[in-house]
């Protein structure tokens, strides 16, 4: 990353010592300082000049330094703020970032993460806001929008869709990309959470640091410490060498943990003290590492009913929610359909070196019609394979294989199979057998969601609120034969 501009920086401190150190600090990087030990002063400076950044203790004499922040906001004012807070105070970390700080270090102040974060925020602030775009399609109001760096742009343009939703959402994460602020992206399965979290990333000032994606749910728990945090020479049988974890990985850039939900209790405690700290100790490590990552997160899992149940930490799920998006499932924006299934064909077309295909009225009316529970990748998995059935220039609905519409396709299914009554009672009847009426139950149920999803294994599990791996290991437990295994794993890859 290069030097950052020269800068004019407000630092306010109640502590002489402290307030020198970092003036000091900055001095040496070739920023203009002044100082203020509490409110009364620290207004009188923002009354005199705009300052390009403000660095303020949470806890002052006269006051808290949020109420810097949010006299700045109510005055529209730019300077970018970092906010130091007590160790491990992490509601105070959160409601810092929630109320407009770029970014909060935590004391004692690393000099190496302040210099890091003055150098950050200075970026993000290398592209003024000189372009302007309708706010409110209604009123016709504009407003005054910093322009994201040129792999943003091409990231957003990947979000295809035009509907008032997608466009909330694109509008969405161009804001959340100037801060450091974490982020959480909800959303049901296929529903391009990563896209998201690769534009939050690339409309950032870290876009051209890495952008380093972890399923979380897809890691054994007993390797999951050393994958994150990284491990040392030795630290357990097998490890030769030194690695280094996600977080290291990361440096610099984005770190994006897919499926946060799925992680053990264990690991959140860990996760949440890494996530305030801002340092991680590799397994078998003695000494703790500075990481300086922007912390992303995504799941299609309900996290407020996880905490409720005891599945997941309160600490943990408010400190990584200090942001929220959500991406609408596509049943939810039905209008972007025929945009996104062309976009679709192009990309699919372009990687295998084969033409595009048109997309026949009638094809397109056919996936209009589709419940499409799996959302775009389950609408993706049909273009694939269509494109590799069809033999015309165009695709038609008898193109879509086993999911196309037949001559009796509108004949019911067939009957999910009943088990004898003296292997399971009726429900009016005390089953003699719990585990095994229970199963049998299980058994009925995920065979319904299979059929009605084509069996595809990803659209079946997302109907029931499952993921893929809680899917496979149902059916492997209750022997559920799967038609063609071969023919339908291929529309359960991510």
């Amino acid at each position: 990353m290069s030097a950052p501009p020269r800068a004019s920086i407000l630092v306010v401190d109640d502590e002489p010592d402290l307030r020198t150190l970092y003036e000091l600090t900055l001095l040496r990087e070739g920023h203009e300082v002044v100082s203020a030990p509490d409110l009364t002063q620290a207004r009188e400076w923002l009354a005199q000049q705009r300052f390009d950044m403000l660095i303020t203790d949470m806890r002052l004499p006269d006051g808290l330094g949020l109420e810097l922040l949010r006299e700045l906001n109510a005055q529209e004012r730019g300077e970018k703020c970092i906010v130091i807070t007590a160790y491990g105070s992490a509601e105070n970390a959160v409601e810092a970032l929630k109320t407009g700080a770029f970014d909060y270090l935590t004391k004692p102040v690393d000099l190496k993460q302040l210099r890091a974060a003055v150098q950050a925020a200075l970026q993000s602030q290398r592209h003024p806001p000189t372009t302007t775009r309708p706010d409110n399609a209604t009123t016709g109001n504009t407003r005054l929008v910093a322009p994201p760096p040129p792999g943003g742009v091409l990231s957003l343009a990947r979000i295809v869709g035009a509907s008032p939703c997608m466009r909330q959402i694109k509008s969405r994460i161009e804001k959340v990309a100037t801060s450091m602020a974490p982020v959480l992206i909800l959303g049901e399965s296929g529903t391009g959470k990563e896209l998201v979290a690769r534009a939050v990333h690339e409309c950032s000032h870290r876009t051209k640091g890495p952008f380093v994606a972890v399923n979380c749910g897809a890691i054994p728990e007993n390797l999951i410490e050393s994958e994150f945090f990284g491990s040392r020479k030795g630290a357990y049988t097998g490890a030769t060498q030194d690695r280094e974890g996600y977080f290291k990985a990361a440096k610099g850039g984005t770190l994006f943990l897919d499926e946060i939900g799925d992680l053990p209790l264990a690991m959140q405690a860990k996760l949440l003290r890494v996530i305030q700290e801002r340092r991680v100790r590799p397994l078998g490590g003695v000494q703790e590492e500075a990481v300086d990552v922007r912390l992303v997160s995504a799941t299609h899992r309900d996290l407020a009913a996880l905490v409720h149940s005891g599945d997941f930490r309160q600490d943990l799920f408010y400190r990584i929610n200090v942001i929220e998006l959500r991406t609408p499932a596509l049943r939810d924006r039905r209008e972007d359909l025929p945009e996104l299934a062309h976009a679709l064909l192009q990309r699919i077309c372009t990687e295998s070196g084969v033409p595009v295909p048109a997309l026949s009225a009638a094809a397109l009316a056919w996936l209009q019609s589709r419940e499409l529970p799996g959302n775009v990748r389950e609408l993706e998995n049909l273009l694939q394979r269509a494109i590799a059935l069809s033999s015309g220039e165009a695709l038609e609905p008898s193109d879509f294989g086993d999911a196309a519409p037949r001559a009796d396709h509108h004949a019911p299914l067939p009957a999910v199979p009943v088990f004898p009554s003296a292997t399971v009672n009726t429900p009016c009847e005390t089953p003699r057998d719990l585990q095994t009426y229970l199963d049998e139950q299980e058994r009925q149920v995920l065979l319904k969601a299979l059929k009605e999803a084509s069996f595809n294994r990803t659209a079946a599990a997302a109907r029931l609120g499952l993921n893929l791996r809680q899917m496979r290991y149902r059916i492997q437990r209750l022997g559920i034969a799967m038609p063609s295994d071969t023919g339908h794993e291929d529309n359960d890859v991510n």
